[in-house]
């Protein structure tokens, strides 16, 4: 309980943590399966809270998707939280490149290359990042 008084976690991430601390497999199982029988543990709560969280630290939808299968959430439950398609991300890109690149578009090739892998890294998709120097 804990745990997960302080953020909202996966049972994948319960079980790690729970583990680590050396506790029986079994035994957190059942307590996971009694969490989410009670509703204190969602996947769907965690999944909205977990984008929510890192699109305001300016990551991409890219990156995001495999910090959440990474945390053991099944793709059909990203999907419709995170819309990768969604016009939104196109100005979070921008705000993410201008806090990043003060504004100045790249003058030649080498300096986009720089500012396309700062994007890339942070998980935006090849359209988002092209629409930023469009």
């Amino acid at each position: 309980m804990n745990l997960l008084a302080r953020r909202e976690h996966s049972a994948t991430e319960l079980l790690r943590k729970l583990q680590a601390r050396g506790f029986n497999e079994q035994a957190i199982r059942t307590v996971l399966h009694h969490l989410t029988a009670e509703k204190l543990l969602s996947h769907e709560r965690f999944v909205e809270m977990y984008i929510y969280s890192r699109r305001n630290k300016g990551f991409g939808p890219l990156r995001i998707q495999a910090e959440l299968i990474q945390r053991g959430i099944p793709q059909e439950l990203i999907d419709p939280h995170l819309k990768i398609a969604d016009n939104a991300w196109i100005i979070k890109i921008r705000e993410v490149w201008q806090k990043r690149f003060k504004n100045q578009l790249p003058k030649d090739a080498k300096t986009r290359a720089q500012h396309m892998r700062f994007l890339y890294g942070r998980g935006f998709t090849a359209e988002q990042i092209e629409s930023v120097f469009c």
